[in-house]
This record gives structure tokens, C-alpha cells and sequence, in this order.
């Protein structure tokens, strides 16, 4: 798991990193907040209030490829996150990892995007540690979000931004207990600017404000290796595929609609084990594993890379122990016009289910 994470990060990161900016700065963060419990069995977790740092080295766009004025010329750069859970059952978290900087009312407001790959101290050990159920591997995903009041010129050349950072670790059900982290924390901070900032100049006339593009269809194969929720009961691979057709609205977004099949084979040995472990539910364990969703989506094409969300209900799920809504966020990776390469997490609520590898073809 750690190489094909791994892989992701440096196919995103070496995809910026491409590009040429004309400025760069470092950022120095302090982090202190709180974990957010989504299941009724993690409040003996919350210990004290997480805290930790963020280093950041960021590329200021000023105009030099197209997709820097149509996003208002965004950053971009790299991550270190340290977080001390302030608990002893789960450690403490390195990440590193790639990010985007969008921004609106005039640069001062600031929309941080953060993915990358973490490591944690105190995994979940049956005999050592069998109170953390939220991390079942030592290598996570790690992806943030952040909304920040940012002055990059306060006292030239330092800066100042304060904020909120939300946190999550996951490994996405590779191997069980899963039930992650999430965290919601006030980030303060000083930036340094390494070189003059350039004024920057919205020339309009070079951004074509005027997009046409028909109706794309797009298939999709996902693929990856999942655990049920029951510990220890073994790594099975999954087999997603998906149909969808795709508008463009402009040169930013496009909406999805479209279906999908999951064929996850740890869910299949979960019901033969439900069926045994519950006998008044009445489950037949030859009960169809396999599930059927609708979905709608939207995709924000940035450059080469994509942003993608999705919001699913099962149409077909005769196991009904998940609830019938689901949700996937990810990133793509346009190799051509037609091609992609793709690496989501598929949930149910804050509940990851699986990280998806895909590869798709865009007609």
C-alpha cells in the first residue's frame, strides 16, 4: 500500500512541481484543536486537545500558463504536517504531501487543498494497542482542507495568516480497524517571502471566457485490495466499474450523472460472518454481495490534474448493513485528451470503505 500511495504523491507532486512560478515563499503553521468523534466508540480516544506544525514551501503563480489566471493565480507546493494526538492510544502522525492555494476577496481569503501520505506512531496491536480502532496500518492517506485569512505582506517580507484546518487520516479499509481521525484545528501562522512579490495583473483578455464542449461519456475501472470491518478477516481485492457521462459548463467544472458496479469481495465474506454471528437477524449467507449505484458528481479541471467529488445511493443492495448513500473524493490525472489515471476514496459518511485506483477513458 505504502508504494502505490507513494506513487500518487509523486505523480501529483512532480506534476506541479512542472510548472514554472516566479516566486516562492515558506510558511511556518501552529496547529492546536480538537478531534471530531463520528462513531459513538471513539470518545475513550479523546484525551487531550491535538496539537502540532506545518511547514509548507509554496509557488506563487503570476500568470505564466493559462490555468494560473483562470484560477486566480493560485499556489502550490509541498507539506509537512506533525500532529500529536494528545493520546496515548493513537501517537502521533507525520505527513508529507502536496497542496493548491485558491483565493477570493482579493487574496485575503484563502482555500488550502491537501493531500498527501502519513505515518503514525501507535497503529492498532491486539495485545499492545487494541483500544485504537481508528488506525489499522501504519501508513494512512492523509488529506486536509483549510479556509485561512492570509496578508503574504504584512511586514514585507513576512506575512501572517490565521485560520481553520481540517484534518483526516484513513487507510481507506486496506486493513481493519478503520475507523480514522478527524481533526478541526485553529492554524496560525508567519510566511516568508523568498523573492519580491510581483504585482499581479488580471489580464482578462488572455483567459477565453467562452467554453463549448459536448456532452463526454466516460468509463472507469477502480480497483484495490479492502478488508471487511472485522479484524483479521483478510485482504480481498475489489473490482469498481463505472459509466457516466459528463457536461462542461466552462472551463472550470464539469457535472456527472451516471452508474456504477462494485463487486468487493471482503463484503462478501462479511455476510457469510454476519450470518453466523447474528442468527436473529435471518441473513442468508448466499445473500448477493454485489451492489449497484446512481451517482451525480462534479469535476474541477485545474491543468493536467482534476478534482473530483461524487455522491451515490444504492440502487441494488440486498445487504443492507451499510446505510444506501455513499460518497468518493479524488484527484485525476489526464495522460492525454482521452485517457486518465485516477486515485479516490470511496466512504459511507466519515467511514472509508476503500482507495480506489483507476484507470478511464474520456470519449
Amino acid at each position: 500500500m505504502m508504494r502505490k500511495l507513494y506513487a500518487i504523491f509523486l505523480l501529483i507532486s512532480s506534476w506541479a512541481w512542472a510548472q514554472h512560478s516566479d516566486t516562492y515563499s515558506v510558511e511556518a503553521s501552529y496547529l492546536r484543536g480538537n478531534i471530531l468523534p463520528h462513531k459513538d466508540d471513539m470518545f475513550h480516544l479523546i484525551e487531550g486537545h491535538p496539537q502540532g506544525f506545518m511547514l509548507s514551501y509554496v509557488a506563487q503563480t503570476h500568470g505564466a500558463k493559462e490555468w494560473h489566471r483562470a484560477f486566480n493565480f493560485p499556489d502550490y507546493g509541498y507539506y509537512f504536517l506533525y500532529q500529536d494526538f494528545k493520546s496515548q492510544p493513537l501517537g502521533e502522525g507525520y505527513a508529507l504531501g502536496a497542496f493548491y492555494n485558491f483565493y477570493f476577496l482579493k487574496r485575503h481569503l484563502q482555500l488550502r487543498i491537501l493531500q498527501g501520505v502519513a505515518l503514525v506512531t501507535n497503529p492498532y496491536d491486539k495485545v499492545n494497542n487494541s483500544k485504537n480502532k481508528s488506525f489499522g496500518t501504519p501508513v494512512l492517506d492523509n488529506t486536509n482542507f483549510g479556509i485561512t485569512y492570509d496578508n503574504q505582506t504584512l511586514l514585507k517580507p513576512i506575512g501572517f495568516h490565521a485560520g481553520m484546518l481540517f484534518t483526516h487520516y484513513s487507510n481507506g479499509r486496506f486493513k481493519s480497524p478503520n475507523s480514522g481521525i478527524n481533526t478541526y484545528m485553529l492554524n496560525v501562522g508567519l510566511n516568508y517571502n523568498l523573492e519580491d512579490k510581483k504585482t499581479i495583473v488580471n489580464d482578462t483578455t488572455r483567459v477565453s471566457n467562452i467554453f463549448s464542449e459536448p456532452i463526454r461519456y466516460n468509463l472507469v475501472f477502480r480497483t484495490g485490495i479492502n478488508e471487511s470491518p472485522i479484524i483479521r478477516s483478510g485482504q480481498r481485492p475489489f473490482y469498481h466499474l463505472a459509466f457516466y457521462a459528463d457536461k462542461r459548463l466552462n472551463r472550470k467544472s464539469a457535472l456527472q450523472l451516471g452508474a456504477e458496479l462494485f463487486v468487493t469481495n471482503s463484503f462478501k465474506e462479511y455476510i457469510k460472518y454476519y450470518s453466523v454471528a447474528y442468527p436473529d437477524k435471518h441473513i442468508d449467507p448466499n445473500t448477493d454481495f454485489k451492489r449497484v449505484g446512481v451517482f451525480v458528481g462534479h469535476e474541477l479541471f485545474v491543468n493536467q490534474l482534476s478534482l473530483e467529488a461524487q455522491l451515490g445511493y444504492y440502487v441494488y443492495q440486498p445487504f443492507k448493513k451499510d446505510v444506501a448513500i455513499y460518497d468518493r473524493i479524488g484527484v485525476k490525472y489526464y495522460m492525454s485528451d482521452k485517457w486518465f489515471s485516477s486515485f479516490t476514496i470511496k466512504t459511507h459518511m466519515f467511514l472509508a470503505e476503500a482507495i480506489e485506483f483507476g484507470i478511464g477513458v474520456r470519449l
